[in-house]
């Protein structure tokens, strides 16, 4: 019998050598920390302290999503940055679409060592956006947007239904973030696959404009769809952001590039 997804928090201790140092992790609007799940083994088994929270409305149903508030998933993501930070001399934000955009905001509003993102969400391209604030009083829900993965088998265990009502709350969330992009002054690695059937390139773009004080690293996986911590380049994230992490600590700053 298979184990369906596990939607628990994950924590762990600093174990290596050098600058006590941590990584605050978010996952997805819809999903889990079960997507990112072995994303933080990986940090933590490099000797990382890790905080990846549950956020408010997640993991239970979609309904309770849609009885949430963007600054809930901020302010769980916040609380996890500063139980990293009173123990660790760096922390680093990192995450997963909107995830992304919630470590965005972590680095904008926290004294950050560095950022990493996996396809980072900052718009919704979806044309009903702009109205969700009325049509969440007819309609509750849309189809899912979870397990855009290329590999075969994997199941991120995101809501089956995308809550109307959240999803509004996802849209104020981003705009407010996109405000605050230029106070990032944190170097950021960005891993981004060349096909994503959730994040359009329009992200990128706002994401390249407003990081007007930091450098930037985009790293383009070939292989993977959106949810790419699960999918053929996954490795290929871990590793690297465990070099990001060192050269980041050795240097003090990642000089900002565009990778194949």
């Amino acid at each position: 019998m298979t184990a369906g997804p596990d939607h628990s928090p994950f924590s762990s201790s600093f174990s290596g050598d050098g600058p006590r140092t941590g990584v605050v992790l978010s996952h997805g609007f819809t999903g889990s920390p079960h997507g990112l799940r072995a994303w933080a083994h990986a940090l933590a088994a490099a000797g990382l302290a890790v905080r990846m929270p549950l956020l408010p409305g997640h993991g239970t149903s979609w309904q309770d999503l849609n009885r949430t508030r963007w600054q809930q998933w901020h302010g769980a993501l916040d609380e996890a940055y500063l139980e990293l930070d009173a123990q660790c001399d760096q922390v680093f934000a990192a995450g997963l679409s909107m995830g992304g955009a919630l470590a965005l905001r972590i680095a904008a509003t926290r004294p950050v060592a560095g950022v990493l993102l996996v396809n980072p969400g900052l718009t919704v391209d979806d044309p009903r956006a702009p109205l969700a604030g009325i049509l969440k009083l007819v309609l509750k829900s849309t189809p899912a947007i979870g397990n855009d993965i290329l590999k075969a088998g994997m199941d991120e265990g995101a809501y089956t239904r995308t809550p109307v009502a959240a999803a509004h709350e996802l849209n104020k969330m981003f705009k407010d973030t996109v405000r605050l992009l230029p106070r990032i002054t944190a170097p950021v690695q960005v891993y981004r696959s060349t096909v994503d059937h959730v994040v359009s390139d329009s992200s990128m773009a706002l994401l390249r404009r407003g990081l007007t004080h930091a450098p930037l690293d985009v790293v383009q996986l070939e292989n993977s769809y959106h949810v790419a911590t699960l999918d053929n380049d996954a490795d290929r994230i871990f590793e690297g952001s465990v070099a990001f992490i060192r050269r980041v600590l050795q240097t003090g700053q990642e000089v900002g590039s565009e990778q194949a």
